[in-house]
């Protein structure tokens, strides 16, 4: 299995940092896991895991689990609710690790099978990211030194596999002994080759070496599943949404009209088609402007927001603009106030679909009267562009969780943002509106479904009607498999999980793999 290319690895399988051989490789959540799983392509579908239950307190800033009993590390040492509170506190005294932003105050283990996690704000919405933190044994950990660079090259975790054997070419792992869950894994080894790029990494797939990937193909079809028809497969579920990111501060996009023309400007299927070799889908229909990941986020969708729909109209984009006082000259583009509507799309030059993308999105809207221009960059640059907001527009992903208040709230928290020139972790488009700051607030301090739904249904009028994002398509969970070895794989019908062999979910599918005969 692969989830990315590598390159040669070193022997280090930190859960907690972002570039151990483990993180890139795909196998810490292998090894180490959390109290929940979540599959996030069903909002609200929760699976006990370590823990088997929580529960709120104290107006949101105190959650309890109950803990599994029986529970062991790979080790043969018992798992208990100190190891719980240990590994919260590890990450509240190391704020380089704490990658979910928990404003932890305390945590505590009252009983062996009862942890207590105090914060210092209402941390409903957090419970993803409280949940999801997957739990180390103190009892090697409160001797690690830095948790942020210590190696862990021996990793002793709950999962249900141990480091068989590694080398810089790969790492392979076998079962877990004294794992908790009776009967599993039903795959006895799971070997995760580091390959140089994804040019050898889909190779093999497509010679029939690689069971599961996570690659974007080109020519999947052809490249792929004609190879063997009855064998390979491949699932790229939507898990978050892709957009255009408009400069709001400076002209042309901090004129609405402007933002409403290309919203009905762009093909969007052309865009999924031709840019996106069909595997990213184009959002459309009934509320594609709200931003939604749609079918996952369909329960979230309301009959005062299913109106607002991404419907390809030349002749509407001109007409919005006409509207609005924009006057077509000579050279076939729009104009108000001396200034011509020409504004550029940035992005990386290696992310060859984006430039597609891009050409595609210039030439359709050049027919609409406006004068876009493609500019190909470094990622680098890219990334200090977006961030310090000295762009004019950009295509880019967005975040993906169990329920679009992650999509939403880092598109449109203002506390995010930052003046241009200055870096911004969210909101790069330097929105600032009351009513969204106030949605997202009422629905991060509140447990109440019906609250929650409406602060949801509020952000998604904005979404719609303001557009300080533009939606395009929907960006999906690179997933090819082959069906020759193991069955049980997700799929639309069955999407347990979203089938990427990168973590937090692979390890659910392999726990539901069975192997063939």
């Amino acid at each position: 299995m692969e989830s990315s290319p590598s390159g040669p690895v070193s022997r280090d399988f930190n859960p907690f940092s972002p570039t151990s051989a483990a993180q890139i490789l795909g196998s810490t959540n292998m090894i180490y896991e959390p109290l929940l799983q979540f599959d996030i392509l069903k909002p609200g579908t929760i699976y006990p895991w370590l823990a088997t239950s929580y529960a709120w307190s104290n107006g949101g800033k105190t959650i309890t689990f109950q803990l599994r009993s029986g529970v062991k590390f790979s080790n043969g040492s018992p798992f208990t609710a100190s190891d719980v509170a240990f590994t919260f506190n590890l990450i509240k005294n190391n704020p380089s690790i704490n990658s979910g932003g928990l404003s932890i105050a305390s945590a505590s283990a009252p009983t062996p099978t009862t942890a207590v996690i105090n914060f210092t704000v209402p941390s409903y919405v957090l419970l993803y990211y409280i949940a999801d933190t997957v739990m180390v044994p103190a009892s090697i950990w409160s001797k690690a030194g830095n948790p942020a660079t210590y190696p862990d090259p021996d990793p002793v975790g709950t999962g249900p596999y141990v480091l068989s054997s590694f080398s810089p070419q790969g790492v392979i792992l076998t079962k877990n002994p004294h794992y908790w869950q009776p009967g599993e894994p039903h795959v006895a080894k799971l070997d995760f080759p580091a390959y140089d790029s994804n040019t050898s990494a889909n190779l093999a797939l497509e010679q029939g070496t690689l069971d599961w990937a996570g690659n974007f193909v080109q020519d999947i079809q052809g490249a792929y599943l004609n190879k063997d028809p009855a064998t390979n497969h491949y699932w790229d579920a939507p898990v978050q949404t892709e957009t255009l990111i408009p400069n709001l501060t400076e002209f042309p996009f901090n004129n609405l009209a402007v933002r409403q023309a290309v919203a009905v400007g762009v093909d969007r299927q052309v865009i999924s088609s031709v840019g996106e070799d069909g595997q990213q889908p184009p959002v459309q229909g009934a509320g594609s402007l709200t931003g939604l990941t749609l079918p996952s986020d369909q329960s979230y969708l309301t009959s005062q927001t299913d109106q607002y729909t991404a419907t390809y109209n030349t002749a509407e984009a001109r007409s919005i603009l006409e509207k609005a006082g924009w006057k077509l000259g000579s050279n076939g583009f729009f104009a108000k106030g001396g200034k011509t509507l020409a504004f550029s799309i940035e992005d990386p030059s290696a992310y060859t679909d984006f430039i597609t993308d891009d050409q595609i999105m210039s030439a359709e809207l050049k027919k609409a009267g406006m004068d876009v221009s493609v500019v190909g960059t470094s990622v680098q640059n890219w990334t200090t562009d977006l961030t310090d907001g000295t762009f004019q527009a950009i295509a880019h992903w967005g975040n993906s969780g169990p329920t679009p208040y992650y999509l939403y709230n880092n598109w449109l928290n203002s506390s995010l943002t930052a003046p241009i020139g200055k870096p911004a972790s969210g909101d790069y488009e330097r929105f600032s509106n009351a009513a969204a700051d106030k949605d997202l607030a009422e629905y991060a301090a509140s447990n109440s479904t019906a609250v929650q739904e409406a602060a949801i249904a509020g952000i998604e009028k904005i979404v719609a009607t303001q557009l300080p994002v533009i939606p395009l398509f929907y960006g999906v969970a690179w997933d090819e498999y082959r069906t020759n070895q193991f069955t049980g794989w997700p799929t639309p019908s069955n999407p347990y999980a979203p089938g990427e062999p990168a973590g937090p979910f692979n390890e659910i599918t392999v726990l539901r793999l069975q192997p063939v005969g």
